[in-house]
């Protein structure tokens, strides 16, 4: 059974950093794309940053500068590295596994963390 993990979510002044982190087991780590997505309260979830299996990234407009996103292999974590926090990052963050078998996607979800931002 998948499942992922994430940590190091708090709450924190306007410019501070947090990294979060989502650890996954019960798949094979290395084949999978990792994301990160957010959902602010009455909002849509969105995506904020991803990370393919190739270590290619791509990141929303909003948190282009700002954000860094990477992943161990070794340790099946992918980390969001958030710096110069604003208060329109507050969010529920969830970190998300998802690769394509036999024409099929498979997905997971963390149970999120809770990032604010005060200002």
């Amino acid at each position: 059974q998948a499942r992922l993990v994430e940590s190091g979510g708090g709450l924190v002044q306007a410019g501070g950093s947090l990294r979060l982190s989502c650890v996954a087991s019960g798949l094979t780590f290395g084949i999978y794309d990792m994301g990160w997505y957010r959902q602010a309260p009455g909002k849509e979830r969105e995506l904020v940053a991803r990370i393919t299996s190739g270590h290619t990234t791509n990141y929303a407009d909003s948190v282009k500068g700002r954000f860094t996103i990477s992943r161990d292999n070794g340790k099946n974590t992918v980390y969001l590295q958030m710096n110069s926090l604003k208060p329109e990052d507050t969010a529920v963050y969830y970190c998300k596994a998802d690769t394509l078998r036999l024409s099929t996607i498979l997905d997971y979800w963390g149970q999120g963390t809770q990032v604010t931002v005060s200002s």
